[in-house]
């Protein structure tokens, strides 16, 4: 589990031009939901394009522990037999999501509005995490959650019987807060209302639609306004998962850096609610060609060509986009420190309550590289050093945090000294095969014995 074994210090120094196929996993949120609607499906589902990563095993493991069928049948390919909506028996055993945020908010969702009671926990980083944020709106459902100080894990919850549904008002944009609610909604009478003043990734809501929930999206003066109407019977479906935006991120950027690049990033999901690294590269003149748009698994998907982009430019990024791009950030600031000029991001308070506070630790990470950066609550400001420009040579605290270890060895790869990461190993909970994936390009990463965090 991610953060309980030995550290995996890793360096990455300057690598030469990235060149060849970087085929990345798939979808990590998709993935999550695959297994959760499966499991609340009667039938059997199939699921092809899986992430195997340490969060999505977690949480096929606690569909499992609530009463579903969950069996892999080859690489990336599972099958769940799904026990239907208000079928969950109660587990046995305590629930451990690992590193996984969203893993254990949408589960806690899922099983919020059964009779039954299961405790959760997680990896050291996870238990850090604030819980409330789904718990207080559960509550309105008439869940029970009992945690540690300040809304905590380990945490146990007993779910609601003979739940009716509510409505809720979104107070921060949080599309795992949303899924929680919407999946605690299926098994409560009459409907359930979601009000986002900003529409976050959308989805919990594509593939409810896809199984047999009845569920309308309306745009109004107060924003989206999702209905769901509960206790549908929700029918077992085929789900090709899409490959993750997120994780393509990292080839992506790492291409755009490091000069002498050109690479493929085929399949990459161009879902709206999640695209806007890709359109905040492309303002910042990345030379990003987006080909063969297509459909696949009801997600819109393109391949992607990136080339080494030297001339990018500093731009402010709109806080509107921070739903569509959150997890994006830390490697955003990565290409900004390599742009011309300062590259502005401001509504991104979110990054502060998620594996680790990610405004800090990309701020302190990329000051030791010799990168001027500002920081507030809410805005983090990079000083662009033009392309080659970070001196690098520092070694960077992860935080427990793997988008915080990938960030800085994407860095590494174009500073003018190495750049390493006091652990790597929790990468493995999002993109197992990143190491891999990256030295096939070419990039030049190694392993280290252990060694002190600046």
């Amino acid at each position: 589990m991610s953060g309980e074994g030995p550290a995996q210090p890793m360096t990455a120094s300057k690598s030469p031009g990235l060149t060849g196929i970087a085929a990345v996993p798939g979808d990590k949120s998709i993935s999550h939901r695959a297994l959760i609607f499966g499991a609340m499906s009667l039938g059997v589902t199939q699921i092809t394009g899986l992430l195997e990563g340490q969060d999505v095993l977690d949480t096929a493991k606690a569909m499992r522990a609530f009463g579903a069928g969950v069996t892999q049948a080859g690489q990336g390919a599972w099958t769940v037999q799904g026990v239907g909506v208000g079928g969950f028996t109660e587990p046995a055993d305590v629930i451990d999501c690992g590193n996984s945020g969203t893993g254990v908010r949408l589960v806690m969702g899922t099983m919020a509005t059964s009779a039954l009671t299961a405790t959760f926990t997680g990896d050291a980083s996870l238990r850090k995490r604030p819980m409330g944020r789904v718990t207080d709106p559960l509550s309105l459902f008439g869940t029970r959650a009992y945690g540690r100080q300040g809304g905590r894990l380990p945490m146990t919850v007993v779910g609601a019987k003979d739940a009716k549904g509510i409505r809720y008002a979104l107070p921060v944009a949080s599309a795992q807060v949303k899924s929680a609610i919407l999946l605690a909604g299926l098994n409560a009478e009459g409907e359930t209302v979601v009000v986002e003043k900003e529409a976050t990734r959308d989805h919990s809501e594509r593939m409810l639609v896809g199984f047999g929930a009845a569920l309308h999206v309306e745009k109004s003066g107060m924003g989206q306004i999702i209905t769901l109407q509960g206790r549908p019977t929700l029918r077992a479906q085929s789900v090709a998962v899409p490959r993750d935006p997120s994780s393509a991120a990292f080839p992506t950027c790492a291409a755009l850096i490091v000069e002498g690049s050109d690479i493929m990033v085929p399949g990459v999901s161009q879902n709206l609610t999640r695209n806007g690294l890709y359109v905040t590269l492309s303002e910042m003149g990345a030379l990003i060609d987006f080909l063969n748009p297509r459909e696949e698994g009801g997600e819109p998907v393109a391949d992607l060509r990136v080339r080494f982009s030297g001339n990018m430019t500093g731009i402010e990024v709109p806080p509107e986009r921070a739903p569509s791009m959150i997890d994006e950030y830390p490697i955003l600031s990565v290409v900004a420190s390599f742009s011309s000029g300062k590259t502005v991001m401001r509504g991104v308070k979110e990054l502060r309550v998620k594996e680790s506070d990610r405004i800090d630790a990309m701020a302190r990470g990329l000051e030791a590289c010799g990168v001027t950066v500002e920081e507030d609550e809410d805005t983090l400001i990079v000083h662009g050093m033009g392309a080659g420009g970070m001196p690098g040579g520092a070694v960077a605290k992860t935080h427990l945090d793997h988008r915080i270890a990938m960030s800085f060895l994407i860095a590494g790869m174009a500073s003018k000294k190495p750049i390493s990461v006091d652990d790597a190993s929790p990468i493995v909970t999002s993109f197992p095969i990143f190491e891999g994936l990256m030295t096939g390009l070419g990039a030049v990463l190694r392993r280290d014995a252990g060694q002190a965090a600046t």
